[in-house]
């Protein structure tokens, strides 16, 4: 479910930036109205948000099955559901505030695209954009890197054991099925932290352009913040 969600919001992701853009570049600026770069702003902000909280939920239930064992109470499809409601409306709930007054949506780089104003010069337009970037980028990055910190401990700590009690039973290898089913847990674990991975290498040059934007506009160019917006939403391809 949790995967599926994912698929889901980086289809959206796709289907709702990339047409727009395509138009855009063809005439050479926004060519749509004020209201569709909101809706676009939005969009792009609320599907990224959805897409990393949903990476998070993942990545916990790796922790879960790889750290804590069998003493983990499994995951069920309502405590899968229960996520997903969270994350969507947690999600929507941060996006929507531009519309009423706190920072905004608005075109950025060569006007082919739009998103969070950052360009603006007031402390309240520019608390927005910190205290998001706290609950979209800072804040998930501490959580997966304890997170996989711990499972990686713990995989050492098992591969560890494994070896040990061979060399006491005088075998090359304990692999029985329940080793092989620990492997495949690991390798789903892999799987989820290259995921988060390439959506952190994403957004990281966008997030930098946001603050350079609010502190040293000097420092960046319209074809630098474009290129910024376009690889992060690319991640969700």
């Amino acid at each position: 479910l949790l995967v599926v969600n994912l698929a889901v919001s980086d289809f959206l992701m796709m289907g709702t930036q990339f047409p727009p853009m395509v138009v855009n570049c063809y005439y050479h600026t926004w060519a749509f109205s004020p209201f569709i770069c909101e809706l676009y702003g939005f969009a792009g902000s609320l599907f990224g948000c959805i897409s990393i909280w949903t990476m998070i939920f993942i990545t916990l239930d790796r922790y879960n099955v790889i750290v804590k064992g069998v003493a983990a109470e499994p995951l069920t499809g309502t405590g899968s559901m229960m996520r997903i409601a969270f994350v969507w409306i947690v999600s929507i709930v941060w996006t929507i505030l531009p519309f009423f007054g706190w920072n905004r949506y608005v075109p950025e780089g060569n006007l082919t695209a739009c998103g969070t104003d950052y360009l603006t010069d007031t402390a309240f337009s520019h608390s927005y954009l910190y205290v998001y970037c706290g609950w979209v980028y800072i804040f998930p990055l501490f959580i997966i890197i304890g997170a996989y910190s711990q499972i990686v401990g713990a995989v050492f700590a098992h591969e560890k054991q494994m070896r040990e009690q061979a060399k006491k039973m005088g075998v090359k290898s304990l692999r029985s099925e329940e080793a092989q089913n620990t492997s495949a847990e690991c390798r789903l674990a892999k799987v989820a932290l290259m995921t988060v991975s390439l959506w952190f290498i994403a957004w990281t040059p966008y997030t930098i352009i946001n603050f350079t934007g609010m502190t040293n506009k000097s420092l960046i160019s319209p074809l630098f913040t474009i290129w910024g917006s376009l690889f992060a939403k690319a991640n969700a391809v």
